[in-house]
């Protein structure tokens, strides 16, 4: 599941906060603007509405006596009307017939879209609008329908206004304007709350770390409890982690995989902590019925980890990680890619230190020995892919093996949590791996 990260630097952080909010500025200002142009042409056909309702009022009266082909010669209202805003007014009677008309305030060609033409009849209640742009100037039309008292249509008027181009562009500056002042309103916001908005950040990373640390140093107690029943697990955990890890990333295996790699190799050996100690650190080899109970401790180790969200990745390390590609394994008998791809790996590196070090019942065999030994396993044992990749790795993890002191398994280790478990903006601190006890 993708999920949002923040930058991992206070640069990176910057750098994407002024790209946000310029683009919200750029948003903003768009929708402003928008916003401003159609309350400004609403605005406009609100008051040729409101005109062309006058003229209805003024003509329910005439209209009626025009209806019945009786002369209508004081039209001073409408004409008052026609000198303030009004550049046309038509009247219709309910079939549609033109009972009074008059166009003027422009030349007749800037009306031609109007004069002559049968509009589309509104339904009573409700109005016809249309803007029309004719040369510099827009006309905008409202037709209306004329109705009695009691509800009943007599017939219809339109009213036609004209915006001049100076208008026009009084309300183009008046948008731009708008725009403007609300593309600034952002960023200008954005510095003012820019202090709070970094104390928030860093007391979130701060919350952040402090749960991490505590995820971590839950890692090292069940890691401290494994050491205190088998000696040599101390060791063996950073070793098979940082070889897994490199498996992991010749493999180029995602980041969330190697992540919960991480945790259930540290951890695969947790079960033990449930095994008799007559049979974890019996010094010669397990008869059948101890290593059936030697078995569970893959099983058991889930159910130590369960009900943490954390450790949910570990689990799969934890449980399979003595599965066998050819399906004899266990606790499952899981085979081929059916067995989780963290498991594959850690099988391969599991059984390569085991085979290189020292333990109660025998001693460390050479690499040449190792290899050949775990090449003949290849495919029933390990996944051939994996065993490939590790073949070639082989020498340079088994010279570490022989060579590094612990401070440097912790130090690199502690290089692997720093690009698997990053903090959210800050880089991963020291004080982190010293709990963990990767640093001293």
């Amino acid at each position: 599941m993708n999920r949002f990260s923040l930058p991992d630097t206070p640069r990176r952080l910057r750098l994407a906060l002024a790209l946000r909010l310029g683009i919200g500025a750029a948003v903003v200002g768009i929708l402003a603007g928008g916003v401003a142009y159609w309350l400004a042409s609403y605005e406009a056909e609100l008051r040729v509405k409101e005109l062309a309702i006058a003229g209805v009022r003024h003509f329910e009266s005439p209209a009626m006596q025009l209806a019945e082909g009786q002369d209508a010669s004081d039209h001073q209202e409408l004409a008052r009307l026609l000198r303030e805003e009004l550049v046309g007014m038509r009247v219709f009677g309910v079939d549609g017939r033109v009972l009074f008309e008059t166009l003027g305030g422009l030349p007749e060609a800037a009306l031609a879209p109007f004069s002559g033409i049968v509009p589309t009849w509104p339904k009573q209640g409700e109005n016809h609008t249309r803007s029309v742009r004719v040369g510099a100037d827009e006309l905008i039309q409202v037709l209306l329908p004329m109705t009695t008292e009691n509800g009943h249509l007599i017939g219809y008027v339109e009213g036609i206004s004209r915006i001049s181009e100076k208008e026009i562009e009084a309300r183009r500056r008046s948008i731009r304007h708008v725009a403007l002042a609300a593309s600034l309103s952002v960023p200008t916001a954005a510095l003012l709350l820019y202090p709070l908005m970094l104390a928030m950040l860093r007391r979130s990373n701060f919350l952040s770390r402090q749960l991490l640390d505590a995820n971590l140093s839950l890692i090292r107690s069940l890691g401290n409890a494994i050491a205190k029943r088998d000696a040599d697990t101390d060791a063996h955990n950073y070793r098979v982690t940082l070889f897994s890890v490199a498996v992991a990333e010749a493999l180029k295996v995602p980041t969330e995989t190697i992540s919960s790699l991480v945790l259930g190799a540290f951890l695969h050996d947790v079960g033990k902590i449930g095994i008799p100690d007559r049979i974890l650190l019996k010094p010669g080899r397990l008869d059948r019925d101890e290593f059936k109970v030697m078995q569970t401790h893959a099983v058991l180790g889930v159910e130590i980890v369960a009900g943490n969200p954390w450790l949910t990745g570990a689990e799969q390390t934890i449980r399979h990680h003595h599965e066998r590609f050819d399906g004899s394994g266990y606790p499952d008998g899981l085979s081929g890619t059916g067995i989780p791809l963290a498991a594959r790996i850690f099988a391969v590196v599991d059984v390569f230190d085991a085979l290189t070090s020292v333990r109660p019942y025998k001693e460390a065999i050479s690499l040449e020995e190792t290899l050949s030994v775990m090449e003949q396993e290849s495919g029933t044992h390990f996944d051939p892919e994996v065993f490939a990749t590790f073949f070639e790795l082989a020498p340079g993890l088994y010279a570490k093996s022989r060579t590094w002191e612990r401070n440097q398994w912790a130090a690199e280790l502690n290089s692997v949590v720093k690009r698997y478990f990053k903090t959210e903006t800050e880089r991963w601190p020291r004080a982190v791996g010293q709990k963990f006890g990767f640093l001293k």
